[in-house]
């Protein structure tokens, strides 16, 4: 090769390579990384974006010009798909990354990977999505984590889902979980590789030390102010208004589901009280009516719109008075003229279940494949 074709060859390998992305990770394995993003349609494990493993927890991608993207786009670093996506810091899903000029080098960092547990297939895990941190809820004048968990094909399909709201999203799918975990990414993959995983999950973080009073439907002496009406609006007004609009999601009522555990399981039967044309799915597990007992008595307001279907749930070591409660209210459901005609229930008991998020996550698959059944 002469030299003037030498200096033209080294010019289109120079000009090949526009993008590379850098990658430091601690905790390395032996895992390949991949890259995913708005440019490949969130593909998994997709070979064209396998990072180049330059030493321990240093890896590196250039992109060629045939693959770089014409404009900005989002992107994340998964060990495979995403059951072992990129977390940062605090264990926890980090929204997207998102380059607006594809050019140069840039440096990532990837504190650590989501495990997977094994007993579950990973080709079906959801795709967790942090929508912020700091959502704006409006109604208490307070920002909220808010995540999404998109069934594992969402990001392939042109398909439009059933959602499901669920409360004290601190404790929905993360290992780390301070009370345990329900392990709701987990249980949607063993639904999905069943065919029962096609809906979206809403995970709303409670409010720390003012939990109890947004959860709360009416004011009592010990607890003093509610908040429970303000907070039951921001899911109605302001929360599910943005989901169905930045999301293939089913909007009717008869395709939205709300649910929730203790308090969280209260709100969310209260929420349905007083909207009862948006939600027709109700998962209420151990709900503690001992906080507003007066809640059953208007239950049947929100039998009164059409298809309904709930699922009640408590454990037999609870502390008696939430079996008893949970008791009066399948009770009054059951006596309901529109039991078996446009409402329908199940009521599961188990006996060796105690007030956890571990006997919550094992009611959940059961709860959700029957709630969302076609």
């Amino acid at each position: 090769m002469n030299i003037q074709a030498h200096h033209a060859e080294g010019v289109r390998a120079a000009t090949k390579e526009l993008l590379t992305l850098e990658l430091f990770t601690q905790n390395d394995d032996g895992r390949p990384v991949y890259i995913t993003g708005s440019f490949n349609n969130w593909m998994c494990r997709d070979e064209r974006f396998q990072m180049r493993k330059l030493d321990s927890g240093h890896y590196q991608f250039h992109f060629e010009h045939d693959l770089l993207p014409a404009g900005s786009f989002e992107y994340k670093y998964l060990k495979g798909g995403w059951e072992a996506e990129e977390l940062d810091d605090d264990g926890l899903p980090p929204g997207n990354r998102r380059m607006e000029v594809p050019r140069g080098r840039v440096r990532d960092l990837v504190p650590q990977w989501k495990k997977h547990a094994g007993w579950y297939n990973a080709s079906f895990y959801p795709d967790i999505q942090v929508l912020s941190t700091r959502f704006h809820v409006p109604q208490l004048r307070r920002r909220r984590r808010v995540s999404v968990l998109l069934p594992w094909n969402y990001q392939v399909s042109d398909k439009k889902y059933p959602v499901l709201y669920l409360q004290d999203g601190q404790n929905l799918f993360e290992d780390s979980a301070p009370f345990g975990t329900w392990g709701v990414d987990k249980q949607l993959a063993l639904l999905a590789e069943k065919g029962h995983g096609d809906f979206i999950v809403v995970a709303i973080d409670h409010g720390g030390k003012e939990r109890i009073k947004e959860y709360l439907p009416h004011p009592t002496l010990k607890w003093g102010d509610a908040l429970g009406r303000e907070y039951a609006e921001f899911l109605r007004n302001t929360l599910k208004p943005y989901i169905d609009a930045n999301f293939r999601t089913l909007p009717g009522r008869e395709h939205t589901g709300i649910g929730g555990s203790s308090m969280g399981g209260l709100i969310s039967l209260y929420t349905g009280i007083l909207f009862p044309e948006t939600y027709s799915k109700f998962m209420i597990f151990s709900p503690s009516l001992w906080a507003a007992p007066g809640v059953i008595d208007h239950t049947a307001r929100l039998l009164e719109h059409g298809q309904n279907r709930f699922f009640l749930f408590v454990g037999e070591k609870e502390p008696g008075i939430m079996v008893e409660h949970t008791d009066q209210l399948s009770a009054h459901l059951y006596r309901h003229p529109a039991f078996g005609k446009s409402f329908s229930m199940q009521y599961l008991k188990e006996k060796d279940a105690g007030h956890n998020e571990g006997a919550w996550g094992r009611a959940f698959p059961q709860a959700a494949s029957w709630l969302y059944a076609h």
